[in-house]
């Protein structure tokens, strides 16, 4: 067994990204981009219409504020912090969806605001490449962090034993985002959170299977 692994997210756990998404559509293509709707499919429109943008463009503009806009995410309060003191106690790794087109600049990306972290990047689901990495490292006890509940039931499925944190850390969406029932807890504050990850990861492995959460929601 190696020391402990904490796996997280990037998006609205490390960084922000819904905001500078939001402004930067608004600015430079007119786009409104409703937060509150989590499907993309229905949350762009153009602002003189009204009208939902094709799905086609939807994710042809991710792919461009990926491309040119990274620079404009900032960290999430208190996430850089964190990470640097939970680093004493375990090895820290990054899983994003962010693609292979932009992995290199997501390491960038994140060694510039202090963060020199191993990033994975992932299709779908967590849950299997969770369990590929458990398995090739073999942590006495890991720790999955993420935005998006989908996430957290695939991590369920496949690595049943990794403690699972849900957080959204943008506060402009945090409220409107149900408590994940896969995840162990809800947190969406960094302070707060470390607190748990370090309780959690000096308690072992997790209980599973895990029906409900465990802890309810914090609110933020």
């Amino acid at each position: 067994m190696t020391r402990p692994l904490i796996i997280t997210d990037c998006d609205e756990v490390l960084l922000h990204m819904v905001v500078p998404l939001r402004h930067w559509l608004d600015e430079t293509h007119d786009v409104h981009f409703d937060m509150y709707d989590r499907h993309f499919g229905e949350a762009l429109r153009h602002k003189d219409s009204g009208i939902v943008l094709e799905r086609e463009l939807v994710w042809s503009l991710l792919i461009e504020f990926f491309d040119t806009e990274m620079h404009r995410q900032t960290p999430i309060t208190g996430a850089v912090e964190a990470l640097r003191r939970l680093s004493d106690i375990a090895d820290i790794m990054v899983l994003t969806n962010i693609g292979e087109r932009h992995h290199a600049a997501r390491v960038e990306q994140l060694a510039a605001h202090g963060l020199n972290l191993p990033v994975q990047w992932n299709h779908g689901g967590k849950g299997r490449p969770i369990a590929r990495i458990l398995a090739e490292r073999q942590p006495g006890v890991a720790l999955f962090i993420d935005d998006l509940a989908e996430h957290h039931a695939s991590a369920a499925e496949h690595a049943p034993d990794i403690w699972r944190l849900h957080m959204v850390g943008e506060p402009e969406i945090a409220s409107g985002v149900p408590a994940a029932v896969h995840a162990h807890a809800r947190i969406d504050d960094w302070p707060e959170a470390e607190r748990w990850i370090a309780a959690r990861l000096a308690e072992g492995p997790a209980p599973s299977p895990l029906f409900p959460m465990m802890e309810q929601p914090h609110e933020h």
